[in-house]
């Protein structure tokens, strides 16, 4: 027997007493029977809640758009989501319209992941959320029938996950200090910044939390090349690790200048999309935040990381506001990065899945098959 014979046939065994479920677009539990050979793709749309109002240096927000997605083969379902954060610039309308163009049904094979994820690509330019929603549940899918996680079948060791920061966002000194508060487990705080308040928000933190390590992520709100280089060097003595996207996304040479000089570690956000990013952003920062839903999913995901390394660049993964699905999904790359930014999950109130865990700050992988969730049930 060949290995994929065998590797489907052990997965199944392990499925079979899971009884797969899928929900319909209304919501409703209903249990899979039906054998098609062929891809079959569901989705509805889910507003993420926010345990706290987002705030950030240029917007402010209390909920998030989402689409939850489904892929069934043979009676197993792949989950995956998209996730819309406004600067996206995708909506549940253009997400949903995106999947309906698809026709899965075409693939009767879903280990041909290349040739499946090609035509999605294809489809329609952009849409990299809506297409990242596919490939998350086609490896979810994949995983479930070859009966392993993900992390396994990269060969990666789940004991070199690194630690997770949690986010402390914009905002008044009571809210703050709540913040803080709850951050205590953690061992990494990540900062949001680019606002008259950055050095009152940093100062409170080390007031709370004097040695706790810390990163901030500016989101594009300096808008001075010497005030940010000041600002590097003020937080370099304070404890920080690195400074994420200071400037406007379209300010190369204004990075390039200030990564020459600043004494931390200058990682792209905003600015960094696609694979083709990772080299055109070579010597301009230091390092790259790779995030499912703009990278369209873990297949380009994986290639990121590997290139990133060969240039010698830092490797940073990190999540939108999303369900423990795309956050545990993301997870699953953790073992081979230098920093984490997976806490997506736990600044929502209405979370559909159990899946990584975060364990003394450090992220925690389940060996579970795909990408190690479990539907809540009721949710």
């Amino acid at each position: 027997m060949d290995r994929r014979k065998f590797l489907v046939g052990a997965g199944m065994g392990l499925i079979a007493a899971a009884a797969p479920i899928s929900l319909s677009a209304a919501g409703n539990a209903t249990r899979k029977v039906a054998k098609s050979g062929r891809l079959n793709l569901s989705f509805f749309p889910y507003e993420l809640k926010l345990r706290h109002a987002f705030n950030l240096a240029r917007y402010s927000r209390t909920t998030t758009p989402d689409v939850q997605v489904q892929l069934e083969y043979d009676g197993i379902i792949g989950y995956g989501e998209a996730s819309m954060p406004p600067y996206l610039g995708e909506s549940v309308e253009s997400v949903t319209k995106f999947l309906s163009s698809l026709d899965l049904t075409q693939f009767n094979d879903p280990f041909k992941i290349e040739d499946i994820l090609t035509y999605v690509d294809n489809v329609a330019p952009n849409n990299r959320a809506a297409k990242a929603s596919v490939d998350i549940a086609l490896h979810d899918l994949l995983g479930k029938i070859m009966g392993q996680p993900w992390y396994k079948i990269w060969g990666y060791n789940p004991e070199k996950t690194p630690v997770t920061s949690f986010t402390i966002g914009i905002d008044e000194e009571k809210v703050v200090r709540q913040k803080v508060e709850e951050a205590r487990p953690y061992k990494l705080i990540k900062v949001k910044m680019g606002l008259d308040k950055d050095q009152e928000t940093i100062n409170i933190i080390r007031e709370m939390m004097p040695d706790v390590p810390i990163c901030v992520d500016v989101n594009q709100g300096w808008n001075s090349k010497e005030h940010a280089l000041e600002m590097c060097h003020w937080l370099n003595e304070r404890n920080c690790v690195f400074v994420e996207q200071p400037f406007d996304k379209t300010w190369i040479d204004e990075t390039a200048w200030l990564r020459e000089r600043s004494p931390l570690p200058i990682i792209a956000d905003e600015a960094f999309q696609r694979l083709s990013d990772v080299v055109r952003f070579h010597g301009v920062y230091d390092g790259i935040n790779i995030k499912l839903m703009k990278s369209t999913g873990l297949y380009e995901a994986h290639k990121m990381v590997t290139l990133a390394r060969a240039l010698d660049m830092k490797v940073m993964i990190g999540c939108m506001t999303e369900t423990s699905c795309a956050v545990t999904a993301a997870a699953n790359l953790s073992p081979v990065v230098d920093f984490a930014d997976l806490d997506g999950n736990l600044l929502i109130a209405n979370d559909r899945f159990d899946g990584m865990t975060v364990e003394n700050g450090k992220i925690t992988l389940h060996d579970r098959p795909g990408l190690g969730i479990l539907p809540i049930p009721g949710k």
